[in-house]
């Protein structure tokens, strides 16, 4: 009976930490595609609270074929981008403009860092995002970490801190570094119920 009511509980626990699946259509997706110039990039961002300096959320941003940010268990969402559990198509210099500064606000900065690789390892981390799946709540620093561990073994390692994960990425060779501050008011759903998809991104402004 014990046994019973163990394996009962434990099956409604892992109910309760799946995360709903989000799946855009192939001619959304197709359609919102958008390959950036230059170098294949990855790029982590990882939002710092201003008054505790501790991380409050990670996600990643993939430049290779095409150009992506997987943002795991992330409340960004904007019905002209459309989303596969959590992975965000179509980031032109408009989404990544909007997203960053959806982040940014009052109580939080945005800790920008970039590494140029190659295009096989552009394309493992494309796969490996789309792949994931959906992230449950809290663990987006433990999503990215498993697979930037996978793409810098041994300079990265799997943890569920999302500031711990952007001091292990500022070790690497190459990667380069900014910080994004706004002060708009920490209730953020202004910023996506305002945004025009159809205006041109204004320049970064970074510290």
């Amino acid at each position: 009976m014990h046994r019973a009511f163990l394996a009962v509980f434990a099956i409604l626990m892992l109910a309760g930490c799946a995360s709903e699946s989000v799946w855009a259509p192939d001619e959304e997706v197709a359609r919102a595609a958008y390959r950036h110039d230059g170098s294949p990039e990855l790029t982590l961002f990882t939002m710092i609270n201003n008054r505790s300096g501790a991380g409050g959320h990670t996600s990643l941003m993939v430049s290779g074929s095409q150009r992506v940010i997987f943002d795991p268990a992330g409340s960004f969402k904007h019905p002209a981008i459309p989303e596969r559990n959590d992975v965000v198509f179509g980031i032109t210099p408009a989404v990544e403009d909007i997203y960053t500064r959806y982040h940014a606000r009052e109580s939080w900065h945005v800790r920008v860092q970039r590494i140029t690789v190659s295009p096989e390892v552009a394309a493992r981390a494309l796969a490996m995002v789309q792949s994931y799946g959906a992230v449950p709540s809290a663990q987006c620093a433990r999503s990215t970490s498993s697979i930037m561990a996978q793409l810098f073994p041994g300079q990265i390692t799997e943890t569920w801190y999302p500031k711990r994960l952007a001091e292990e990425f500022a070790t690497v060779a190459g990667v380069t570094e900014r910080r994004l501050h706004e002060y708009d008011s920490d209730d953020n759903t202004k910023v996506l119920k305002d945004w025009d998809p159809n205006l041109v991104a204004r320049a970064l402004t970074y510290e």
